[in-house]
């Protein structure tokens, strides 16, 4: 059986955040932070470590660490089931901490949305503004 391999479009949302890596590594790995910036989870930075974000409209992403480089590196499938085929999603989300003269630049990066599947890239378009924005009030309040 061979898959007829699609060019597949990727998010990437840069913030330059005025906070240490170490400071925005835990908002990204403690999990009851990235409940208040993301959703509810029961993520740990292990690699291999296979855990559920669970979105307040229902949904389940299922998801497993691929890559963990403390303060630096973070990625992890994002996939998404749904009865509708044309809403399942095979994706990966990358965080890279990058130090900067300020304070860190933050890059999130999705890749793997189909070209048919203009709602969810639009919609993860948007959305990672809205997480990135939380992830800032975050960080503001944890010190």
């Amino acid at each position: 059986m061979n898959e007829m391999v699609t060019e597949t479009r990727s998010v990437i949302v840069e913030r330059e955040m005025p906070h240490p890596p170490e400071k925005i590594w835990r908002a990204l790995t403690q999990p009851h932070l990235i409940a208040e910036w993301l959703m509810k989870n029961d993520f740990e930075p292990v690699l291999g470590h296979r855990f559920n974000l669970r979105g307040d409209w229902g949904g389940v992403l299922d998801c497993e660490v691929l890559a963990v480089e403390p303060n630096r590196t973070l990625s992890y499938t994002w996939n998404f089931t749904h009865d509708d085929a044309a809403f399942n999603l095979r994706s990966v989300v990358t965080f890279t901490l990058t130090p900067t003269g300020t304070g860190t630049l933050l890059r999130m990066e999705q890749v793997g949305f189909r070209p048919d599947q203009k709602q969810a890239y639009g919609g993860a378009k948007m959305g990672w503004q809205g997480f990135l924005a939380n992830l800032e009030q975050v960080l503001a309040r944890i010190g």
